[in-house]
C-alpha cells in the first residue's frame, strides 16, 4: 500500500502547484486553458488570479503602453488562392480522313507510300475501271450524236422546216446524253481514292493486285500539325474556364517537354453517369514531335477566391483545431477560428471571419487568453515591414528637464 501513498502524494503536489501557479501567475492561463484545466478549476471555486481588461496582469511596462501584454502583431493581408486543375487527356490530330471506296475492286496502282505528306485533290490509289471507261467512251460518243443532231435541227428550225415535236426530240436526247456521260464519269470516279484534305499518310497495309471491299479503310490521312487533346474536369469547376483559356501540356511520356495549349471547345452538357464535362484543347504541332493518340497531362490555372492572409507564425492549435489571436479596435484579443486553405512560404491562406486590416498575434501567444488586452510591441505590415514601433517611439519622445 505504500506505493498508492506515494502516488497520492505526487498528484496533491502536482494539484497544488497547479492551483498555486493559476492563483500567482496570471500568465498560466493560457496553457491551462489549451490543457482544458482553466475552467473547471474556476467552476469549481479554486482560487484563480484575474487581470483586469487592462491587461495589468501581464508583464507591466514591457509592452507599447497601457500595462497590456506584450505581443507583436501583423496585419491581415487578402491574396488569391492559387487553382491549379490537373487532367490526363489523349491527343488526336485536328483533321483526320478514313480513306476508303464504296465499290469492291482490285488494286491497280498505289502511287504514295506509308508516312508520305499528301497534298488534297491527289490520287492515292486506283482500282481497275475497264468497263467504267467503256461506259464513258460510249456516253461521250452519244453525247457527240445528240449534239449533232440538235445542231441540224435547229438549222431546220431556222428555215422553218422543223416541226416543234422535232425540235423537242432534239433537246430531249441530247439532256439525255449528257446526263450518261455524267453517270459514266462518276462510276469512273468511285474506282479511284483521292486525297480529301492534305496531310500525312498513315500504313498502308494493302499492296497492288489486292482486292478492296466497299467501305473497307485503306489508309488515313492525318493532318497533326495541330493537335486536339480531349479530356474531363469535375463538374464543380463548370463555369471556370472559357473558351480561349491558355493552359500547359505535357506528354506522359516526355514530362520535360511542356508546352501551352488553349481550350477550343467546351461540351455543351455534363456527363451524368461521371459528373463530369468533356474539354478540347488544341496545341501547335508545326515541329511534327507529337503524335496523335499519345497520352498527356493538362494542367490549368483556375481564378481562385479571395482569401484572408495571415503570418505562418500566429497559426495556434487546440484541441478544438486551428485559431488566431485577433485584436479589436481596443486592442483585445480573441480567439478566431480558421480553416487553412493554402500554405506558402510567407503566409497561410485561411477561410476565417478575418477582415483585411485586422491585426492578429505572432509573437507573445503563450500569455494570451480570451479577452485580454495587450500591448502591441511591434506592428508590422501584411509584408512584414513595421508599421509602429514602441520601443523606437519611447526612445524618439522628448525627454523631461532636469
Amino acid at each position: 500500500m505504500a506505493w498508492i501513498k506515494r502516488i497520492a502524494a505526487i498528484v496533491a503536489i502536482v494539484c497544488i502547484a497547479l492551483i498555486g501557479w493559476a492563483a500567482f501567475l496570471p500568465g498560466s492561463h493560457g496553457t491551462l486553458d489549451r490543457f482544458g484545466l482553466l475552467g473547471p478549476m474556476r467552476s469549481i471555486g479554486l482560487p484563480v488570479a484575474e487581470t483586469d481588461q487592462t491587461g495589468a496582469g501581464g508583464r507591466p511596462g514591457f509592452g507599447g503602453g497601457g500595462g497590456g501584454i506584450a505581443v507583436v502583431v501583423r496585419e491581415v493581408a487578402s491574396q488569391v488562392a492559387d487553382s491549379r486543375l490537373s487532367a490526363i487527356g489523349t491527343s488526336r490530330p485536328a483533321r483526320s480522313v478514313a480513306l476508303s471506296v464504296d465499290v469492291t475492286g482490285t488494286l491497280i496502282e498505289i502511287p504514295v507510300s506509308s508516312g508520305d505528306w499528301v497534298e488534297a485533290g491527289t490520287r492515292v490509289a486506283r482500282m481497275n475501271a475497264e468497263a467504267q471507261e467503256l461506259a464513258r467512251d460510249r456516253a461521250e460518243l452519244a453525247l457527240r450524236d445528240a449534239q449533232s443532231r440538235a445542231n441540224r435541227v435547229a438549222q431546220l428550225r431556222g428555215s422553218g422546216s422543223a416541226s416543234q415535236v422535232q425540235i423537242d426530240e432534239a433537246e430531249l436526247a441530247l439532256g439525255r446524253a449528257e446526263l450518261d456521260l455524267r453517270i459514266a464519269q462518276y462510276e469512273l470516279e468511285r474506282r479511284e481514292i483521292i486525297a480529301p484534305i492534305s496531310g500525312w499518310i498513315g500504313l498502308i497495309m494493302m499492296e497492288e493486285g489486292n482486292l478492296l471491299a466497299a467501305n473497307t479503310e485503306f489508309a488515313r490521312l492525318d493532318d497533326r500539325s495541330t493537335l486536339l487533346i480531349d479530356f474531363d474536369i469535375p463538374e464543380r469547376h463548370v463555369g471556370r474556364i472559357a473558351v480561349g483559356d491558355g493552359l500547359r501540356v505535357s506528354p506522359l511520356a516526355r514530362p520535360s517537354e511542356a508546352r501551352s495549349g488553349r481550350i477550343r471547345a467546351i461540351d455543351a452538357r455534363v456527363d451524368q453517369d461521371s459528373r463530369a464535362l468533356r474539354i478540347q484543347a488544341e496545341i501547335d504541332n508545326e515541329d511534327d514531335q507529337l503524335r496523335p493518340g499519345m497520352a498527356f497531362r493538362v494542367q490549368l490555372d483556375l481564378p481562385g477566391e479571395s482569401l484572408p492572409s495571415v503570418d505562418p507564425l500566429s497559426v495556434q492549435w487546440d484541441r478544438d483545431g486551428a485559431f488566431v489571436w485577433a485584436l479589436d479596435a481596443e486592442d483585445r484579443v480573441n480567439r478566431v477560428r480558421i480553416e487553412i486553405a493554402q500554405r506558402r512560404d510567407d503566409s497561410v491562406l485561411v477561410r476565417a471571419e478575418l477582415v483585411p486590416g485586422t491585426f492578429v498575434v505572432t509573437e507573445g501567444v503563450q500569455n494570451l487568453r480570451p479577452g485580454a488586452t495587450v500591448a502591441p510591441r511591434q506592428r508590422l505590415g501584411p509584408d512584414g515591414e513595421v508599421l509602429e514601433d514602441a520601443a523606437m517611439a519611447r526612445s524618439q519622445a522628448p525627454q523631461p528637464e532636469i
